[in-house]
């Protein structure tokens, strides 16, 4: 479910992790029913769901073994002059050139040159670490005040089928986003190029097919275009207001 969202499939190689519509279709064999979980395993499974999420977030953001999930093969490390883990090596970040913001207009990264960019990536259907992100993305930029200006948030679909123009509409409304992220979405042969090239797994969850499993991060892309840093989905908005002045001069 979403609080698997982190890294659920960080150990397949983007280009092997199925679109979560890929297997739909009138020949598709028929998705298999959920076996009925006791309360007991409903509270526990979400418990456990939600340790394994911190163990490999720990890990990801230290460059240990989830290093490798990062795009360009990078890896990351706190920094002193950054709240953010700092990647390395810092190169231009993956292009988005193949999407479209939820309203129809193409996005290019590079359109964002003297401005800070915090990309991630959401399914608006999400129940739990997409919202968290969003909330704690609106409360920094709202934190930043008139350095807002400075600042473009983009969020890139995990879920082609569910994300459409009026659910992304709605998405944004209810997180006080409207005006202030653009939300990529596209067809499943549109966004997996941009999933392989940010290192990104995306797959339905076998159990509940409405929601997907998929890796739940936030990048910071510097003022020349450089992805710089790297945030956990339980990031605190402070550490975006901290490194604004920081990725501006990068």
């Amino acid at each position: 479910m979403g609080l698997w969202e982190t890294e659920p499939v960080s150990t397949q190689a983007p280009g092997e992790i199925p679109p979560p519509d890929a297997a739909e279709g009138p020949g598709a064999p028929a998705q298999p029913v959920a076996a009925r979980r006791s309360p007991l395993l409903q509270f526990v499974l979400p418990t456990l769901a939600i340790l394994v999420l911190l163990g490999v977030g720990a890990a990801l953001l230290s460059g240990g073994p989830g290093k490798s999930s990062l795009p360009g093969g990078a890896s990351s490390a706190h920094a002193a002059n950054f709240d953010g883990a700092l990647l390395s090596p810092i190169r231009q970040a993956p292009p988005l050139s193949t999407l479209r913001n939820y309203q129809g207009q193409p996005v290019n990264l590079a359109s964002y040159r003297g401005r800070v960019v915090f990309l991630t990536f959401l399914y608006t259907h999400c129940p739990d670490v997409c919202p968290l992100i969003a909330s704690q993305l609106h409360i920094a930029y709202s934190e930043l005040g008139a350095r807002a200006r400075d600042v473009q948030l983009i969020a890139v679909s995990v879920d082609p089928r569910g994300d459409t123009a009026t659910t992304v509409a709605t998405f944004l409304r209810e997180h006080e986003l409207a005006g202030k992220m653009l939300y990529l979405i596209g067809s499943a042969h549109e966004l997996v190029p941009v999933w392989s090239a940010w290192h990104v797994g995306s797959a339905r969850d076998a159990g509940n097919p409405e929601f997907v499993n998929h890796s739940a991060l936030v990048y910071g892309i510097s003022a020349t275009g450089k992805l710089t840093t790297i945030y956990a989905a339980n990031l605190k908005p402070s550490e975006i207001v901290h490194d604004v002045p920081r990725l501006l001069a990068s």
